[in-house]
């Protein structure tokens, strides 16, 4: 796995192989991955999403079903909702000014260091196990001209080359499933300044529910992930000096996304897992967004 890649900027960068075979497998899952679902969605203004969408659907942009355009224009509201999650979680992170920097934590192609900067000006910094998301992500900052604030590296986000305390803030857009919690948030905790915010937006299991569902089962397997329970991100977080300020149920607002998603032409066949376990209560969508003490 050890190798030499180029970055946006042509310098040889050391890319390090994963310390465990289940790295291994992700990084190679994430190499190979290129379901049009993510590249058709981003081709629609250059933002590439690796994360799911919220809010309503605009029935009015959609038009007529028997256009020949309506694929192309479900596609566009697909990438509007998904920009809308992005937007939504880069709104939790507080006061951030064009001197910070961010931590992209599982940062995939890059839409979301992208927006970051875009919205605060400043310095944002991305993790990834997969070198050609890093190449597409630095590629994709050399063509937008900010390569000098926007940088994706390979490695691993439990042990990141940041300094202690160098973070304003630092972020998981559903990235948290791939990693022992505990060791997450330790990591996002000594990267955070004290005062620094930390956000996520995950799918997780609902302990209501009893133990996850066959829905939440085929989920892990469709991805190779392991999702988490609410109760074990708050646990962690505590254990970890993160400090919640806010739990936001973003359930219902994601249903709309995965129910417009099923009757595209991109569906992956996994549509029904999410669907099915939102309705029965025993996934949930959640944003958690909290303060480094």
């Amino acid at each position: 796995m050890t190798s030499t890649e180029l970055t946006a900027t042509d310098a040889p960068v050391r890319i390090p192989g994963p310390t465990t075979p289940y790295q291994g497998d992700i990084a190679r899952y994430w190499d190979g991955e290129a379901r049009p679902v993510n590249l058709r969605l981003g081709d629609v203004d250059g933002l590439y999403h690796h994360h799911y969408g919220i809010g309503e659907v605009d029935r009015t942009a959609l038009g007529d079903p028997e256009d020949s355009e309506s694929e192309k224009k479900l596609i566009a509201e697909l990438h509007r909702l998904e920009s809308a999650q992005a937007d939504c979680l880069l709104g939790h992170l507080g006061d951030i000014g064009s001197d910070d920097t961010l931590v992209d934590a599982g940062c995939g192609r890059g839409g979301s260091m992208v927006m970051a900067h875009q919205r605060f000006g400043c310095k944002v910094e991305g993790v990834t196990l997969s070198a050609k998301q890093a190449e597409f992500a630095n590629r994709r900052a050399q063509e937008l001209r900010i390569q000098d604030h926007v940088r994706a590296r390979v490695c691993n986000m439990l042990a990141t080359p940041f300094e202690t305390g160098q973070a304003a803030a630092s972020w998981n857009n559903e990235s948290s499933m791939y990693v022992d919690l505990q060791d997450l948030f330790a990591e996002h905790s000594r990267v955070l300044k004290v005062g620094g915010r930390y956000v996520t937006i995950t799918g997780c299991w609902n302990p209501r529910y009893g133990q996850p569902s066959k829905w939440v089962s085929q989920i892990n397997a469709h991805f190779e992930c392991n999702i988490h329970s609410r109760r074990e991100y708050l646990r962690a977080m505590a254990d970890n000096r993160l400090v919640p300020q806010a739990v936001v149920d973003l359930t219902r607002d994601t249903l709309p996304y995965w129910e417009l998603r099923a009757t595209s032409s991109l569906v992956t066949g996994i549509e029904e897992a999410f669907i099915n376990s939102y309705k029965d209560g025993s996934f949930q969508y959640l944003l958690i967004a909290a303060d480094r003490v």
